[in-house]
């Protein structure tokens, strides 16, 4: 029996049968043992549970087709279209992965009406027929007529995604229109308005030119400027950002409480994005302050947000745990799915921390005994694991069987691959 080991990226509509291996088995299924099952039980075992913070990755639009185009013709925005099918491993991978990514959610939410279509679905034959594929994942970004602008096969990292996005944009850049006129001398308000939006659209920077305009306004208070300072207002750290802020009142009686409520924090979370590029803690603080001053009712679960994703990508276990401890007293208190997630990301981001690992024990636990499901307990049993208690984590490997119902076929198995590798 030859055995090839591929790398895994798209998957294809074949049915494959994997036996199951005996503990005492000379013969060993590549992939499907100790590399895997160790490190990232947490996260390929349990592949279809969500991570921390989901909400700051990419949200994505729960409509129909013909909603999404007609949301992505208001917003002047490309359709980004997750096509996938529920058995695609590479598929799980980017949805427990990349898609909850802040890094991705700040790009993806920005520029795109973003949209998970599950292509073997009955009801989502007719769209699978007007945009058919031969593998999954497949990425496509679509405009509001309903054109295919860009389309490619595999599954990404962030920064692949991203990329990938941003090549979207370039093929629907509408920027390069109004940026010949704009140097042509032509200053024309409705022109500068466009100009701003299609940059905005397209991901480039456009402060410049809003500034530009705003500084010729002496009334700033009138419906046309306002919605510029809306559409102007793209970081938190500028002067068009205080603007919104001093003008919040009249904004929301312009277009509504949430819109303005997502700007704002779309605003913050891109200079929460710049401190963590730059490792500049000070814009960091100042954009928990400019959220507080903009949307009190979120500033503390932001500001708790912001501080572990800083955390995480400077990769100070202590300062994550710091932020995380604060997460779950604000935010997630005793509910054991929100308590779940908090500790896959906590494995996930230091699985190599002894005091991150500590907590991750008491935590998974909790979780563990106060849901009762069976992922809980399995990601209990990974934790025990990563720190070397393998007893325990067997006893709780077992517990996790029990806990386990009809629809959990699927992680039985994954289940029985765990306790062999002990």
């Amino acid at each position: 029996i030859r055995v090839i080991r591929v790398p895994v990226l798209i998957c294809v509509p074949v049915l494959i049968r994997v036996p199951r291996v005996p503990k005492k088995s000379a013969f060993k299924i590549p992939s499907l043992t100790m590399k895997y099952t160790v490190k990232t039980i947490v996260t390929l075992a349990l592949s279809a549970f969500t991570t921390l913070l989901s909400a700051q990755g990419i949200e994505f639009f729960h409509g129909t087709w013909a909603e999404a185009l007609e949301k992505a013709k208001a917003e002047e925005r490309l359709i980004f279209v997750d096509a996938f099918a529920s058995w695609c491993g590479p598929c799980k991978r980017m949805a427990s992965q990349t898609f909850p990514d802040p890094k991705a959610g700040e790009f993806f939410n920005a520029n795109f009406v973003n949209l998970k279509i599950d292509m073997e679905k009955p009801e989502n034959a007719e769209f699978a027929g007007k945009y058919p594929v031969g593998s999954y994942p497949t990425l496509m970004f679509i405009d509001a007529t309903g054109k295919i602008v860009l389309k490619e096969i595999g599954a990404k990292n962030v920064d692949q995604l991203i990329e990938t996005g941003r090549k979207a944009l370039g093929k629907n850049d509408k920027s390069v229109d109004f940026e010949k006129k704009y140097a042509e001398g032509n200053r024309d308000p409705k022109l500068l308005f466009d100009y701003v939006r299609a940059l905005n659209a397209a991901g480039k920077p456009s402060l410049k030119i809003t500034n530009e305009y705003l500084n010729t306004q002496q009334n700033l208070n009138t419906e046309f400027n306002l919605r510029f300072i809306l559409e102007g207002t793209t970081e938190s750290d500028s002067r068009v950002y205080d603007l919104l802020v001093k003008y919040r009142k009249e904004m929301v009686a312009l277009v509504g409480e949430e819109a303005v409520a997502a700007r704002m924090e779309k605003a913050c979370q891109r200079s929460v994005n710049k401190a963590i590029e730059f490792k500049n803690t000070a814009l960091l603080e100042e954009a928990k302050v400019k959220m507080k001053n903009g949307n009190p009712a979120r500033a503390e679960a932001f500001a708790v947000e912001a501080d572990m994703n800083y955390a995480k990508a400077v990769k100070d276990p202590a300062l994550f745990l710091k932020a995380a401890r604060n997460y779950q007293k604000s935010e997630v208190k005793n509910n054991s799915a929100k308590l779940h997630d908090l500790v896959v990301s906590l494995v996930r981001t230091f699985p190599n921390d002894k005091n991150v690992l500590g907590q991750a024990e008491k935590w998974a636990k909790s979780a563990a005994q106060t849901g009762g499901l069976a992922e809980y307990w399995m990601t209990l049993a990974g934790v025990y694991k990563l720190q070397g208690n393998k007893a325990q984590a067997r006893k709780t490997a077992e517990t996790a069987k029990q806990a386990l119902t009809e629809k959990d076929a699927m992680l039985r198995d994954k289940i029985d691959y765990f306790i062999d590798s002990l």
